[in-house]
């Protein structure tokens, strides 16, 4: 697994994820600061929402291209909508518009980039479970350090040096992706629209993928997207290291998933995902430090083993030259629930106390785990690729969906 490819991918990969690890925090911090919740909220919710437009047409360039080319210009985007943040902030309040703007932009900048992620796993590892778990164990000591170092430096350093390391990072990304050297698949000659089509027949043959999207749009409004937002205001000044500990157990649930192999990766991944409802519940209950950093460490552990197991499924279900078309659909819809979550963060806070929501989510969790158990395609999808001809599917009575 370690060839130089690899390596090179690893580390584009973790030293942009240490600077997108300090964002949340950062954000919720420095722009929570002028604008409040809801400012932050709105500017997440635009973020998510410009990366879920683009994220089909990035799946189409990136099998014309290659998934190389386009995660280098996606970088590069990314560099210049950092640094405008960081000069902003050198006069104190950056105009709310700028950071909707750059917002936007760094947004389109991630969707072109995301549908790239799980297509490039395959060209530079042979073995796709393995790198997935070492891939999720670097963005767990991402996750585990960058808060924490948010936390410091947006007290010490102030926003701008945040927002100009950021920018350096997406820069050191795409010098390291720009050493990558993989062997893009030949694909025929099309129009846009016909890969669009082509991809979402792949997608929708799949019903064990899009019936987990389904359930996810669910998870994202109610769950994932208030997040930051709601956590952030109700925990306060430990955000930093709570969010260590989700990233401690990310790295714990990688070196699980390294380990071990099951016969049917997304049930296995689903009863462990059962894990997460710690994670709101500990928020809702304001227990101490330690018992809160120890529900978001089992968390974090839950979630993990989860994405490597539907990282992977992904990986192995889904031919080479049309991998990247079927992603932008899939990230796309898991990612869409979020943007509808974080920017009802603010209004939500209106009608109901921040705890109480944070409790509802934790029962969300505990119904999505049994949504996703209860789909018989999810429940039965094997390690072994199979055809795509799995083209219906009956939902059960009760579930997200």
């Amino acid at each position: 697994m370690w060839t130089r490819s690899f390596t090179l991918y690893l580390g584009a990969r973790a030293v942009s994820l240490l600077g997108d690890a300090m964002m949340p925090v950062a954000s919720a911090l420095a722009i929570g600061r002028f604008y409040g919740i809801a400012g932050v909220g709105y500017v997440l919710a635009l973020w998510t929402a410009s990366a879920v437009l683009v994220m089909l047409f990035g799946g189409v360039v990136a099998d014309r291209i290659g998934a190389r080319r386009l995660m280098i210009g996606a970088d590069l985007l990314r560099v210049g909508t950092q640094a405008a943040v960081a000069v902003a902030f050198l006069d104190g309040a950056p105009p709310y518009a700028l950071l909707l703007t750059t917002a936007f932009l760094s947004g389109i900048g991630a969707g072109l980039f995301e549908p790239c992620v799980n297509g490039m796993v395959p060209l530079v590892a042979k073995d796709p479970q393995r790198a997935n778990a070492t891939l999720k164990i670097a963005e767990a000591i991402t996750q585990l350090a960058g808060p924490a170092l948010a936390g410091v430096l947006i007290v010490v350093a102030g926003p701008v040096f945040i927002y100009t390391a950021d920018a350096a990072t997406f820069l050191v990304s795409a010098v390291c992706l720009l050493l990558v050297r993989v062997v893009v698949p030949r694909t025929e000659p099309s129009n846009v629209l016909s890969d669009l089509r082509r991809g979402w027949e792949e997608f929708k043959a799949r019903s064990w993928m899009w019936s987990v999207i389904l359930v996810w749009v669910f998870w994202g409004v109610l769950v994932i997207g208030p997040s930051v937002p709601l956590s952030s205001q109700v925990i306060g000044a430990d955000y930093g290291w709570v969010m260590a500990a989700l990233g401690l157990g990310t790295v714990l649930g990688g070196l699980v998933a390294i380990r071990l192999r099951p016969r049917r990766p997304l049930a296995a991944g689903a009863v462990a995902l059962s894990g997460y409802v710690a994670v709101p519940l500990t928020v809702a209950l304001g227990p101490p430090l330690p018992l809160l950093m120890a529900g978001h460490l089992l968390g974090g552990c839950a979630l993990a083993f989860w994405s490597v197991m539907w990282s992977t499924s992904v990986q192995t279900q889904v031919a080479p030259d049309v991998v990247n078309r079927v992603n932008a659909y899939q990230v796309a819809g898991s990612v869409a629930g979020m943007a509808v979550g974080q920017a009802l963060a603010g209004p939500v806070t209106a009608l109901v106390e921040p705890r109480a929501f944070m409790l509802g989510s934790a029962l969300v969790t505990a119904g999505v785990v049994a949504a996703l158990l209860l789909i018989r395609p999810v429940r039965r999808l094997g390690r072994e690729p199979q055809e795509a001809a799995d083209r219906s599917i009956s939902l059960p009575a009760g579930s997200p969906t």
